[in-house]
């Protein structure tokens, strides 16, 4: 090999390579977070149904459901004054949705419903769409 000749990438081959990388991203990359969108729904709906079989167990030892002012956190926590508490009635701490959102609990629902909990999707604000789309126990 001559002196002067070096061994190595000329730009046009590692330009090359960067576009194909960026070409499998593109095609990658919004499937994979579609999944992780979806898992954090996935784990939402899961977390509300056990929320509203505990706030049930509740209302069956307790006679009636926690108030707004007492909230979701009466699942875990007795409340101040309820003699009849059995809890708690979550195996874990009281948690927060697959966005890191908390829980809105409402006493009494919406439409006649005697309770609701409701995670606001991953922008956190009442009437989203998609993956900001509401999840509620009555879904």
């Amino acid at each position: 090999m001559p002196a002067n000749e070096q061994s190595g990438f000329t730009l046009l081959e590692l330009l090359v390579v960067i576009v194909i990388i960026g070409l499998l991203a593109a095609f990658v990359g919004p499937k994979y977070f579609g999944q992780l969108e979806q898992s954090k729904a996935q784990i939402t709906r899961a977390q509300i149904d056990a929320l509203d079989k505990g706030l049930i167990q509740y209302r069956i030892d307790t006679g009636h459901y926690p108030s707004m002012e007492q909230g979701l956190i009466a699942l875990f926590v007795a409340p101040a004054n309820e003699a009849l508490w059995r809890g708690p009635y979550l195996n874990k701490a009281l948690p927060q949705d697959g966005w890191g959102n908390p829980y809105v609990y409402k006493l009494p629902g919406e439409g006649g419903r005697d309770f609701e909990v409701i995670s606001y999707g991953s922008d956190g604000q009442p009437q989203g769409a998609g993956t900001a789309a509401d999840i509620a126990n009555w879904h």
